[in-house]
């Protein structure tokens, strides 16, 4: 397999909110080498990590600090002048440090952990290297097509920038190399680097969402997620259902909270089903989420089940077909429809694929999801077998139909 040119990426994220001066107290060296850069520990009320700033010279350790200094010119008793090399700094041998890194100001970085907790109002840019790269980032800024996003790839590296991020913009972003095959492609998860970043906002201690009232499925087999995600990875969140009122007790086993996920059911059950919303508070005044509708459902669980039909199996030529691919499965379960057909390749057809939520009463609720295959003036060669090929998490059903001519 062919990968990309880059033999490791960095990833660049650029927020100028904070600028350290060199001489601030709050700057303790630490004993790391890197040619061409110099390395120390943020400490203070800013998360804290490594920065690396580049400047001409490099870097040399003396005790627990590494100062910069210039290269310095000596002369032998032969008189031939010759540089003086700084001591090797050998590695500690802790654990690898994340290539996602933040840039501080021109020529300083800082290697970011899992999660970052940044101000928002400041534009946001982040770089990953290499030539080929794919981007994460949070899922509602395609939906809603934001023109805030943008981004760029470059033959070194590519870029993304959001401008005028806020507390709605609070999620995971990540990059990853993208290596190719001929014309497969494919992502390398060796080498995926993300980290969840928390734009903060007393205003905003849960990350605003453009759904009132959201519904969350119950499900036996697995655990179900309320997603009342916070901006402030400090704050103190409860759940609560709304009729009869109620604190439900978040603990090690059957409930459980994460900030970057919300509270976590771990075997949901029909006593669960009700409204619900959740409280959030850190030194002021408690904010409340969104309400959630908590629905128990039992579907089959395995392949989707599959019918298909065509609006006539015996056409003659210039008639129009519809073949329709029908998938009947679990609300959240997400079904990828494939098709085969006689004049693939050489007759031009229309696809359309579309779902639905039908309330099958007393909290069940199915999830219909279809495909339309639309041939317009038959020929002769669209006469055939037209095959579907639905697939979902659980594995794939194929069905065919025979169109014939009259």
């Amino acid at each position: 397999m062919h990968n990309s040119s880059s033999a490791f990426m960095h990833l660049y994220i650029f927020h100028r909110k904070h600028i350290h001066s060199e001489n601030a107290a709050s700057v303790l060296c630490i004993g790391s080498r890197m040619t061409g850069w110099r390395s120390v520990t943020v400490m203070g009320p800013h998360p804290v990590g490594h920065i690396y700033g580049q400047h001409g010279g490099r870097t040399e350790q003396t005790g627990a600090c590494q100062q910069l200094k210039r290269k310095k010119d000596v002369t032998r008793p032969a008189g031939k002048r010759v540089n003086i090399r700084g001591p090797k700094v050998k590695d500690g041998g802790g654990k690898r440090q994340s290539p996602l890194i933040r840039v501080l100001e021109k020529g300083r970085f800082l290697h970011l952990g899992p999660s970052t907790v940044l101000s928002p109002g400041m534009d946001l840019e982040l770089r990953c290297k290499g030539s080929n790269i794919g981007w994460s980032y949070p899922t509602y800024l395609d939906t809603y097509n934001d023109s805030r996003l943008s981004i760029r790839q470059s033959d070194k590296f590519s870029q993304l920038i959001l401008t005028s991020p806020s507390a709605a913009d609070t999620g995971s972003y990540s990059c990853w190399v993208i290596v190719c095959d001929g014309t497969e492609c494919t992502k390398d998860h060796e080498r995926l680097y993300a980290s969840y970043v928390y734009f903060t906002d007393k205003g905003n201690l849960f990350v605003p969402s453009a759904i009132h009232f959201e519904i969350v499925y119950l499900r036996p087999d697995r655990p179900a997620v309320v997603p009342c995600r916070v901006t402030d990875p400090q704050a103190e969140v409860s759940l609560h259902r709304e009729v009869p009122p109620e604190e439900l007790t978040a603990n090690t086993t059957l409930l459980t909270y994460d900030p970057t996920k919300g509270f976590v059911l771990q075997k949901p059950s029909p006593d669960h089903q009700g409204v619900f919303y959740c409280k959030a508070a850190t030194k002021g005044t408690p904010q409340i989420s969104t309400k959630y509708q908590l629905l128990y459902v039992e579907v089959p669980n395995g392949p989707p089940f599959v019918s298909l039909e065509a609006s006539s199996t015996s056409v003659r030529g210039g008639d129009n077909v519809n073949v329709t691919c029908t998938v009947l499965g679990e609300p959240e379960v997400d079904v990828n429809f494939t098709w085969s057909y006689p004049g693939q390749n050489y007759r031009p057809v229309h696809i359309q694929t579309s779902w639905r939520l039908v309330n099958r009463g007393t909290g069940h609720t199915t999830r219909v999801s279809q495909s339309v295959l639309t041939v317009e003036d038959m020929e002769t060669i669209d006469f055939g077998n037209y095959i579907c090929k639905a697939k979902n998490l659980n594995g794939q059903t194929i069905v065919a139909v025979t169109v014939i001519s009259k």
